[in-house]
């Protein structure tokens, strides 16, 4: 689908190379984030082939160093989608059924009324795990993975099992208990031997790239503003007892201390296997991942599921509105919907600040959106929805690149 042999010349600002029939992904890519505070990078594939690899900005602290091919950024919860995917290819072999007990596979799990919760259930938000409260005491706790798994196992469902509310962080931990109970590996060698080398693609960590990997970690840019100020650290214990959507999500992230995790100096998060946020990876390389579901299954490197299995996980699982941040996600397994014009079709999964993986099986599309900008609330809205103003970019672009002559016009669309 390339048009090889010819370039598209890209805004100012913006390094890498897009097909021409993809020029307006660029430019929009170029006016929603070349400016400003530090670095990211964007990768759309259709038909398994890549046409758009670009990035733009800076990827340390000090804005001195540009971003490049293979600078990765941690995208907080598009990381569940790389751990969902693991727990998919395992499924593709049979070590795991979807409507099985977890506790089938992971004895500890069936503890405090657990017995019949299934995989199901896990992958859908619906098992009544969401809150850190009665988990961890501090943030030192929950740089202790194993520990964190341990205590997901022996703890009680709340009232919400069975309904969908969204498990900001431990959905990482159920996934590795999961994982490890069939594979006895963790999911930092699983997201290796899983999803970068069947892929053959560079790129894909959980937590920091080891001295000598190809792939280079942005540091953080910006900062957490007022979640980091003396009055938002005051005023955060407070918000887990707010009714509606702030309390909801809080209740699934805070615990006293965790604003040190995001430390521009020093980010203890990514010392630790967090699968629910601190993957590291490459635009590229998350855009890899979907392009293989996108594609039913085959990747350019060979199968990497098969196509019933990428049927199943696609299926929409709950349309209910999500408990935790009341929003109506369909969920599918590990993935939800993203509902904006022109890419309601697809899924994927976005995380904090705005950085995504997507998927369009009907188009063979997909895309990989990272960046290293702090979830600083005075941005937060923009940033939080920057994928999702590219998205529709690219479901037209690819539209247009199956009709033959039609050009595609770049229509702005307000900044970020």
């Amino acid at each position: 689908m390339a048009d090889r042999g010819k370039e598209f010349a890209l805004p100012p600002g913006v390094g890498g190379h897009a097909d021409p029939k993809f020029g307006s992904v660029a430019t929009a890519f170029a006016r929603h984030f070349a400016r400003g505070r530090g670095g990211g990078a964007l990768a759309v594939y259709l038909d398994g082939e890549q046409v758009v690899d670009i990035w733009a900005g800076t990827s340390d602290r000090a804005g001195k160093t540009l971003w490049d091919s293979n600078t990765a950024a941690m995208p907080y919860s598009a990381s569940k989608g790389i751990a969902s995917t693991v727990i998919h290819r395992l499924a593709d072999r049979g070590l795991i059924d979807y409507d099985a007990p977890v506790a089938e596979y992971w004895r500890e799990f069936g503890a405090n009324g657990k017995s019949r919760i299934t995989v199901r259930q896990l992958m859908s938000h619906s098992a009544g795990l969401s809150e850190l409260s009665s988990l961890a005491a501090n943030a030192d706790e929950l740089l202790d993975h194993r520990l964190m798994e341990q205590r997901l196992a022996a703890a009680k469902p709340s009232v919400l099992l069975g309904r969908p509310a969204y498990h900001s962080l431990t959905y990482g931990w159920l996934m590795s208990g999961l994982a490890r109970s069939v594979t006895d590996k963790g999911m930092a060698e699983l997201f290796r031997t899983e999803i970068a080398h069947p892929l053959g693609v560079e790129g894909i960590y959980l937590g920091t790239p080891p001295a000598g990997a190809p792939t280079v970690a942005s540091s953080f840019a910006g900062s957490m503003g007022a979640m980091n100020s003396r009055a938002g650290r005051r005023f955060a214990p407070r918000t887990v007892t707010i009714p509606g959507p702030l309390g909801a999500f809080m209740r699934t992230v805070f615990v006293p201390g965790f604003e040190s995790l995001l430390d521009v100096d020093s980010p203890r998060i990514l010392d630790t296997e967090m699968p629910a946020a601190n993957a590291m990876v490459t635009a590229s390389a998350l855009g890899a991942i979907y392009s293989a579901i996108a594609c039913d299954g085959q990747s350019p490197n060979g199968r990497f599921l098969s196509a019933e299995r990428v049927r199943q996980l696609a299926h929409v699982q709950t349309r209910q509105l999500d408990r935790t941040l009341y929003l109506p996600f369909a969920w599918r397994l590990g993935y939800h919907s993203i509902p904006v014009p022109g890419a309601q079709r697809g899924f994927g999964h976005v995380g904090l600040a705005g950085s995504m993986g997507w998927a369009d099986r009907n188009s063979r599309l997909a895309i990989g959106f990272v960046h290293n900008r702090l979830p600083d609330l005075r941005y937060l809205a923009s940033d939080q929805t920057i994928g999702f103003r590219l998205a529709p970019y690219a479901v037209r672009a690819a539209r247009a690149a199956r009709s033959p002559g039609t050009v595609v016009p770049f229509r702005p669309q307000r900044s970020a």
